[in-house]
């Protein structure tokens, strides 16, 4: 196992073994700054001599592969796993906000009344782009990392719809022609209703979501056409809708957006950045004989090729703040609105890591009676129901929360 060293200045240095960090631990020329990753920063003045580190970055919409590699050994792998409920969370902030709107208490509308900044991302975006330069920032923190390549995707989302478009078909889309989506939908749909096939001669058509807003979007491929019957019909549950649900291209589409934002940031902020491609990724993982998956796509993106592989496998997971500006919205009440779910309870937090036994989890949720429901951060459930007496805090809670995950999948003393 290596562990991560610092100089008496903070700047990283090339890891140690465990037996030379027990060593200048005991001692007392160094003292632990970080328990996962183990890393220790050293009381006394060394040469900071350090050998080139290149870092793969693996992007991802929803899990991020990091390897950090020198000459002749990998010394930091790690996935991370983004947050993907942003959005409904979003909307479910607008839906609150629209109902109180709509009470008697007159409000300012505050609607298309503020201009939006060059380089504006929706928030669900924006997350993916500050936790992957974060990521980047955490291995900077306790290796010297001297290049990063960045592996740039690139969808064609019209060329997986439709292997066969080319040339002028790129601009002759669907949609071409027609005023907006609804006009386009009720066209394709021959101005009939979906579900009765016109049965019911209603003059009034509706164009129905598919599947919810929130995670089906407003595409053309997410929309049918309901006559007024049929569509309250099936709001009371009254009518099932025999539709086949349309693949999206969410990641896709984010990913597009993000590839060159990613490399643009971090070279904004003085790294030496590369950037490689799909294909070269996965013929290097074929040559080495190498499982899919995003630490070794990583290492592949590092240049990886005979290193001997680390054993300090790490899962990184981000987190929910539970500090939104929901909870503090009611003026008339000091700026506060109760909370059903408690935030602590006895000195605990949701996502603290704890000591059960010999086994290092976490807390997912809390109750008032003083029993926790623990779990491995990858989700794996220890005990659903443990009392607080029987826990030892470890590390109190952190949006970014961190594990060591070797071979059997419990991280154990």
């Amino acid at each position: 196992m290596l562990v991560y060293v610092l100089s008496i200045d903070g700047k990283p240095l090339m890891p140690c073994k465990a037996a030379k960090a027990r060593k200048l631990l005991k001692q007392g020329r160094a003292k632990v700054v970080k328990r996962t990753p183990f890393t220790i920063q050293l009381n006394f003045d060394c040469e900071n001599q350090v050998q080139d580190v290149k870092l793969g970055v693996d992007t991802g919409y929803k899990h991020v592969g990091l390897s950090a590699v020198s000459s002749d050994k990998e010394l930091f792998r790690s996935e991370v796993e983004l947050r993907t409920d942003i959005q409904k969370l979003l909307s479910e902030k607008r839906q609150y906000r629209r109902t109180r709107r709509n009470r008697l208490w007159y409000r300012k509308a505050r609607f298309l009344n503020r201009g939006i900044k060059a380089g504006w991302l929706a928030p669900s975006v924006e997350h993916r782009l500050n936790e992957h330069v974060k990521a980047v920032d955490f291995v900077k923190s306790i290796l010297p990392v001297s290049e990063i390549t960045v592996e740039a995707a690139v969808f064609d989302i019209q060329k997986i719809k439709n292997p066969d478009i080319t040339g002028t078909d790129y601009q002759n889309g669907d949609q071409k022609d027609f005023w907006n989506v609804r006009e386009y939908v009720l066209y394709r749909d021959g101005h009939k209703c979906q579900a009765c096939n016109g049965k019911s001669k209603d003059k009034v058509l509706n164009v129905h979501h598919i599947e919810s807003r929130q995670t089906g979007g407003d595409r053309p491929d997410n929309l049918i056409t309901l006559c007024e019957s049929c569509h309250k019909a099936y709001h009371k549950g009254k009518i099932e809708l025999k539709v086949k649900k349309h693949k999206a291209f969410k990641a896709e589409t984010i990913m597009s957006i993000l590839r060159w934002k990613i490399v643009n940031k971090l070279r904004e902020l003085g790294n030496a950045v590369s950037i490689t491609y799909g294909y070269l990724t996965k013929s290097s993982r074929i040559a080495l004989k190498l499982e899919k998956s995003h630490a070794n796509d990583a290492f592949c993106i590092a240049g990886g090729s005979g290193q001997e592989r680390t054993d300090n496998n790490y899962f990184i997971k981000y987190v929910r703040k539970c500090n939104r500006s929901l909870f503090k919205a009611n003026l008339l009440k000091g700026g506060k609105r109760k909370v059903n779910t408690i935030k602590q309870a006895f000195g605990f937090h949701r996502f603290d890591k704890v000591l059960y036994g010999k086994i290092e989890c976490f807390i997912y949720s809390l109750r008032s009676s003083g029993y926790f429901d623990l779990r491995l951060l990858t989700g794996e459930k220890i005990n659903a129901s443990v009392k607080y007496i029987k826990l030892r805090l470890i590390e109190t809670f952190k949006t970014r929360r961190i594990a060591l995950l070797p071979c059997m999948g419990v991280s154990e003393l």
